[in-house]
C-alpha cells in the first residue's frame, strides 16, 4: 500500500501550512514582490523558508519579513546576498488602506499563505486573518480526523 501525496501544482514555490492551523482566513490579496536577481534564482530551485514570515505595514508601504532565501553557491561575490532581508510587496493604495483600517479597528493580521508564479512574476498569497482560540484549533483537528477516517470507511467497503 503505497502513500499518495497531495499533488502540488508545478507553479507553487512555497506554501504555509501552519498558517492554516493558527489562523482563520476572512479575505485574500495577491502581490508581487520586489526582488533581487538572485533571489529569484534560488526561489527557481526552491530554496525558501516561508513559515515564520510576516506582513508589516510600515510608512503606507507593505513588507514581508523574516522570510529566508538561501542565496545560491553561484552567486556572484560582489553581490551582498542577505537571506532575511525586508521585501517590499507591490499593491494598489487603496489595497494598502483598506489593510491598514482593518489591522488597526477590527485587529486582524495579515498572513503570508504561498508564494508563486503567475505569468512569469512571483507573487504572494496573504489573507486577511484572525487568530484561532485553542477550541478552534481542536474541533480543526477532529474534522481533519474524521474526514481521514470517513474515506478510509469508504474505502473499505469499496
Amino acid at each position: 500500500m503505497s502513500k499518495k501525496k497531495k499533488k502540488i501544482p508545478s507553479n507553487v514555490i512555497a506554501v504555509n501550512k501552519r498558517a492554516g492551523y493558527e489562523y482563520t482566513f476572512l479575505e485574500d490579496y495577491e502581490a508581487g514582490i520586489s526582488l533581487l536577481g538572485w533571489e529569484v534564482k534560488s526561489l527557481r530551485q526552491v530554496k525558501v523558508q516561508f513559515n515564520e514570515s510576516y506582513v508589516f505595514i510600515r510608512n503606507h508601504e507593505a513588507q514581508l519579513i523574516g522570510t529566508h532565501i538561501t542565496p545560491l553557491l553561484s552567486a556572484s561575490t560582489h553581490v551582498d546576498t542577505e537571506p532575511m532581508r525586508p521585501r517590499k510587496l507591490l499593491l494598489h493604495k487603496k489595497e494598502i488602506a483598506k489593510l491598514i483600517g482593518a489591522i488597526e479597528r477590527k485587529g486582524l493580521t495579515i498572513v503570508p499563505r504561498k508564494l508563486y508564479w503567475k505569468s512569469g512574476k512571483i507573487k504572494l498569497l496573504m489573507s486577511l486573518a484572525k487568530g484561532k482560540n485553542t477550541h478552534d484549533k481542536r474541533q480543526t483537528e477532529k474534522a481533519r480526523d474524521w474526514d481521514r477516517n470517513k474515506s478510509r470507511i469508504l474505502k473499505a467497503n469499496l
